[in-house]
């Protein structure tokens, strides 16, 4: 694999990434928000991530990473009694999404932490690129 191609496999990582830290950032800000039915309750959200072998290079090391899909998550919502709550259905409960924050934390770090590591690997790139150029000129 040619350092150039570098660029490319790092760039769909970090891009898969960013799609992943704003789907934990959205479960996190939907962790408190209450709903009078199953259907209109937030869901946590996940990425599915994809490695697509780039057809028209011919180093078959080329993978990039991709978003293949988000999924919701089928854990069950929690149900609780709060009669006074404005959302609350006629039976007095309303549903709470199935958002686990510390799930979710962990998740965010893990993800900015791929994402940085892709970060040093472009930079990385970029230095040893920018030293093979100075040895054409000494």
């Amino acid at each position: 694999m040619g350092l150039f191609n570098t660029f490319d496999v790092s760039g769909s990582a970090m891009t898969a990434q960013s799609v992943r830290m704003n789907l934990v950032a959205s479960n996190l800000a939907n962790v408190n928000s209450a709903a009078s039915s199953v259907e209109g309750t937030y869901k946590s959200r996940q990425a599915v991530f994809k490695t697509v072998i780039d057809e028209f290079s011919s180093d078959p090391a080329v993978a990039k990473v991709k978003v293949d899909r988000i999924i919701e998550s089928e854990e069950p919502l929690k149900a609780q009694y709060q009669p006074y709550h404005p959302d609350a259905n006629e039976d007095g409960y309303v549903y709470m999404p199935n958002v686990n924050p510390v799930e979710a934390m962990a998740n965010m770090m893990d993800a900015s932490r791929s994402y940085q590591t892709n970060v040093d690997v472009l930079n990385t790139t970029k230095q040893l690129l920018m030293r093979t150029i100075n040895l054409g000129k000494s």
